[in-house]
């Protein structure tokens, strides 16, 4: 790998969302990412989604551009293995990610015994170190009672898992920030990210425990309305859903304008003596404007409400599936983030790199996911520096798996 951060070395042991997906993220800006599994495979390792044969879609999708090296992680040549490698020498190595239990000899204070400068991230489900998942903590957050249809009873779960994915992206800043600690102080540390905590901490970024305790309210269900301005779902004459949201004074007049709606809007501001350049005044008048723009909508196909609100330059997306998703040109199959990958067991689709884009380095291209102990010998000749005659014993004891 040749990206911004090449010459860094991770070695992770991971599972599920949060961590493995904290490893892609640095292998894909060019970290040499390690992931290791026991002989067997790793606790996810046919999570669904899966293909017709079982092969894991979701396992590949999170450990793009990693190597790969199967352990038995029972056997003490095993662990003492890892050992080395989690602290095998070198200034741009000595990293170790997790979210498996860091306790005995996957402890910090175990493996700082061989690398003082160790940094050790740990992800765990709350500060107390229980167990939790994103689906836990999120019927903790106040979320799934807001979420659903005006008047519906219960919880609504997200499909999507939020906390999981902002702990990966945190868990990776971490590392770097911890990395450049090392640069200017020679001291390594260990690193503990909660689940919790981190869904906790956007919970309160985002003004909604301020809300509760300020002005000692929960918060009501409303449906697909962006609460506090203007934005919801739209039906067309062709039963296709549309998302029209009006987030500025550029956003009212384009919607004015693709619509016609300029003496309508001019009305409603009138009769309820509102400005709708203020987002209060449109969220107080948005019955309002769904009566002017629900009409319009629905009287035309999804490709006219399309064409007029692209034309206008209104702020607005149409409601995809999956598979239309994955057939839009400009999203997926011409936006240059995407590369058509042969991912060995599951097939070729398209498969993203990473978002960022720097403009000293040119963006790596995603690299399919390793197989099983893909990269064991290479990894135990090039950083143990192991010789054959010795990874093969280790193969012939099945300390080690994969080739």
């Amino acid at each position: 790998m040749s990206g911004i951060l090449a010459g860094l070395r991770v070695i992770e042991g991971s599972a599920f969302i949060a961590a493995p997906m904290a490893g892609m993220t640095l292998a894909q800006l060019g970290a040499d990412v390690i992931r290791f599994d026991d002989l067997k495979g790793g606790l996810d390792s046919d999570r669904w989604p899966v293909t017709k044969d079982g092969a894991s879609i979701y396992w590949a999708g999170l450990n793009k551009g990693k190597r790969s090296i199967a352990v038995d992680l029972r056997s003490l040549k095993g662990r003492e293995l890892l050992s080395a490698l989690i602290t095998a020498p070198g200034e741009n190595a000595g990293i170790f990610s997790t979210n498996m239990p860091a306790r005995g000899w996957l402890s910090y204070e175990e493996l700082a015994k061989k690398r003082a400068d160790l940094i050790a991230l740990n992800i765990v489900g709350d500060r107390h170190g229980a167990a939790n998942v994103d689906y836990t903590v999120n019927s903790i957050t106040g979320f799934p009672l807001v979420s659903g249809p005006v008047g519906h009873q219960g919880p609504v779960n997200n499909v999507l898992p939020a906390w999981d994915i902002a702990t990966a992206y945190a868990a990776a800043m971490a590392i770097l920030a911890a990395e450049r600690h090392r640069r200017l102080t020679g001291k390594g540390q260990q690193i503990v990210l909660p689940l919790q905590d981190m869904a906790l901490a956007a919970v309160s970024a985002t003004g909604y425990i301020g809300e509760a305790v300020v002005n000692n309210v929960d918060r009501p269900r409303f449906g697909n309305e962006i609460f506090g301005t203007f934005g919801r779902d739209f039906r067309t004459r062709d039963r296709k859903y549309v998302m029209v949201c009006i987030f500025s004074d550029r956003h009212l007049d384009a919607l004015a304008k693709a619509g016609g709606f300029a003496e309508a809007f001019a009305a409603i501001e009138k009769k309820k003596g509102v400005d709708l350049k203020l987002e209060a005044d449109r969220w107080n008048a948005r019955a309002e404007l769904v009566a002017v723009i629900e009409p319009w909508v629905a009287s035309l196909s999804a490709v006219d409400v399309a064409a007029a609100l692209k034309k206008a330059g209104a702020l607005w997306a149409p409601y995809q599936t999956f598979r239309e998703l994955a057939a839009d040109k400009d999203a997926v199959l011409e936006n240059p983030m995407f590369t058509v990958l042969d991912q060995p067991g599951i097939g070729r689709y398209p498969v993203a790199a990473s978002p960022v884009q720097f403009a000293a380095v040119a963006r790596e291209k995603p690299v399919a996911a390793p197989t099983l102990g893909q990269h064991t010998d290479e990894i135990l000749s090039g950083i143990l520096g192991l010789s054959g005659a010795e990874i093969g014993k280790l193969h012939d004891e099945k300390v080690v798996g994969g080739r």
